[in-house]
């Protein structure tokens, strides 16, 4: 096969007419921006949002593939809510710093925590999943995936005072629901019981009541599952149940030590 004709058939099987990448990078670059906008003082507000919406207007032309443009006019409404996100992650760095004991100043929290970029970057795009944007929710909150190993779908829904330990491995679904005051620790999964392209509209993942703890590399499945609140769910726990209020589930493993014996 010669040269020309390995070319045409890559362009011949290039199906997706909408399929830019450059789209993802333009993400990425609006969060990074939106993140020094709420949080570096030396980041200048107004600028930054004159710049912003810019970058958004871009995002439009990306991903708003109707002929309308329809996804432009959500762009003041978003504005209107990030004094609101704000609040909301404050008060998560809040929990972080009152919480962890390695952490030595909030500023730290900010700065070098991969769980709070995490949920920072999730509160965002959950605004505009909610506004009913496309496609870029999900690529911000892959961007953050991809820096963090945290897996946090633009759907899922997550009150206040959220404090992810560690990060790493930490997936949590979209129609997962998170209240007040949940602490959870790396390689938690809050997931799906099985994966059907007809339950797409269905409540699939768990619901995580105020106040409860779930330690590293528990798994909690169902969109029926509701840990009670002030629970705690013990590491490598496998819970596909309703836990009640005030519970402490914990998996019991098989530990066994040999001793050699000593040769002289």
């Amino acid at each position: 096969m010669d040269k020309s004709s390995i070319i045409q058939k890559i362009k011949d099987n290039k199906k997706q007419p909408n399929l830019r990448f450059r789209l993802k990078r333009k993400v990425e670059q609006f969060a990074d921006l939106l993140f020094l906008t709420l949080f570096d003082i030396e980041t200048p507000v107004e600028e930054n949002l004159i710049t912003l919406e810019q970058h958004f207007d871009e995002l439009v032309d990306l991903a708003c593939w109707d002929v309308e443009k329809s996804c432009s006019a959500i762009w003041d409404g978003y504005v209107a809510r990030l004094p609101q996100v704000l609040e909301k992650l404050n008060l998560d760095a809040e929990a972080i710093a009152s919480c962890d004991p390695a952490s030595l100043s909030i500023e730290e929290v900010y700065m070098a925590y991969p769980g709070f970029y995490a949920i920072s970057i999730y509160r965002l795009a959950h605004e505009l999943h909610l506004f009913g944007f496309p496609l870029v929710p999900r690529l911000m909150t892959e961007y953050a995936h991809r820096q963090t190993g945290v897996d946090i779908n633009p759907g899922a829904t997550i009150g206040d005072s959220f404090f992810i330990d560690h990060a790493t491995g930490v997936v949590i679904g979209e129609t997962a629901v998170i209240k007040d005051n949940v602490k959870i620790y790396q390689g938690v999964t809050l997931g799906a019981l099985y994966v059907a392209k007809n339950l797409e509209k269905t409540k699939r993942h768990p619901t995580i009541e105020n106040n409860v703890t779930i330690y590293a590399n528990a798994t909690i499945l169902g969109g029926n599952t509701v840990i009670g609140e002030n629970s705690v769910i013990g590491g490598n726990a496998w819970v596909t149940a309703s836990v009640p209020a005030n519970s402490t589930v914990f998996h019991n493993p098989q530990i066994k030590i040999k001793t050699m014996p000593h040769v002289s």
